[in-house]
């Protein structure tokens, strides 16, 4: 079965597909500039590069440019080829600590959350939408940034504020680049031969965040309600 990766940013799109369960990359890239001047995109797949200049001027126009290339390059021979796609979603909030079913009960609930990350859950919303009407036969599965720090204890995650504030507004923290901190709490049980390791990891990218984690489980994070606490 084939799987796509997909990152909607609020003028981007990055993506990758994968042949399952052989984990192999079939194609990467990213769309830039959505919506503005200039728009383009570039895939690899395989040594090959393909790099196309073409007015985007949203998402869905997008979409239907990177499937329309998928099957003119010969990757897929038609769209209900690709069984999955999997949406990186910023904020979670408290309400996910795992990946689900992009159902229309957790998009509004996604959409609810959309003051907590107003630069990314909008754009990440625009790119789900997107690919459910252009692949409706697909599942469509958010995978959540916030999740893997949801196990943190509650005396760890609040901060020394008015209780109010995180009753009424929601302020804590939430920690962020967990699906990079999972990633990588799962890669060193691999090379450690430890199920439940102790871990200080280390994201380091456009944003940086370091998480501790004890017997395999987030206990805390240095990335909380921002980039800034």
């Amino acid at each position: 079965m084939k799987v796509l990766s997909v990152n909607a940013g609020s003028s981007t799109l990055k993506f990758r597909l994968y042949e399952m369960p052989e984990e192999k990359v079939l194609m990467k890239g990213a769309i830039e500039r959505i919506g503005l001047d200039g728009s383009h995109y570039s895939i690899t797949i395989g040594e090959e590069k393909i790099k196309k200049e073409l007015p985007l001027k949203n998402h869905k126009e997008a979409v239907d440019a990177l499937l329309k290339e998928l099957v003119s390059t010969g990757l897929i021979k038609s769209l209900d080829e690709i069984g999955a796609v999997g949406h990186r979603i910023v904020h979670g909030g408290s309400l996910y600590s795992k990946s689900v079913v992009l159902e229309d009960k957790v998009i509004e609930e996604i959409e609810t959350l959309s003051d907590l990350a107003p630069l990314h859950n909008p754009a990440n919303l625009v790119g789900v939408r997107a690919f459910k009407e252009a692949i409706p036969t697909a599942l469509q599965v958010g995978c959540f940034d916030t999740a893997f720090h949801q196990t943190m204890e509650k005396a760890d995650y609040l901060y020394p504020v008015p209780y109010a504030w995180y009753e009424k507004y929601g302020i804590r923290k939430y920690g962020f680049h967990g699906l990079s901190h999972k990633f990588i709490s799962e890669k060193m049980m691999e090379l450690l031969n430890k199920k439940n390791p102790n871990l200080i990891i280390c994201h380091i990218g456009n944003g940086a965040s370091l998480s501790a984690i004890q017997e395999g489980k987030c206990i805390d994070t240095s990335m909380g309600f921002t980039p800034n606490a």
